[in-house]
């Protein structure tokens, strides 16, 4: 995934392994076999991952403070990571955030924010393990 004649920053050798393993889940992800799933369902591995790829980025960055600036803006720069999401989750209520497409209104008939945004205990029963027809999220705004 590196540019040619662009190096890393020092520290991307102790994460690129991970990386790699996420670039390899999202390609098998994206080559998945879709018989039988609905046209949505064939996202929601795709989004789970590159969710999973970040928190990996953010832990390291903001929870453990293990990565330095220079490699977390390196990642960003090169769309290794999604900074955009990230910074998101640094902000009160959005801390679980499944994806921009949650919360990004013009992608619901009637303007709101997705399903997985509503706490599970004010949604009504018949709604309560419903998962947003994009990502899959059952719920990112309760945590679970």
């Amino acid at each position: 995934r590196r540019l040619k004649g662009k190096q890393p920053p020092e520290g991307f050798d102790m994460i690129e392994h991970a990386i790699e393993d996420f670039e390899n889940q999202m390609k098998d992800a994206v080559n998945e076999e879709h018989e039988g799933k609905r046209k949505n369902e064939l996202s929601w591995r795709i989004h789970r991952i590159h969710w999973e790829k970040n928190r990996f980025v953010f832990d390291l960055m903001y929870k453990r403070k293990a990565l330095k600036r220079e490699l977390y803006d390196y990642l960003c720069r090169e769309k290794i990571a999604d900074q955009a999401l990230i910074s998101k989750w640094r902000k009160p209520g959005y801390e679980n955030l499944c994806s921009l497409l949650s919360i990004q209104k013009s992608a619901t008939n009637f303007g709101t924010a997705s399903i997985c945004r509503v706490p599970m205990a004010s949604r009504a029963p018949q709604q309560r393990l419903t998962p947003n027809v994009k990502t899959g999220c059952i719920s990112c705004c309760s945590g679970d």
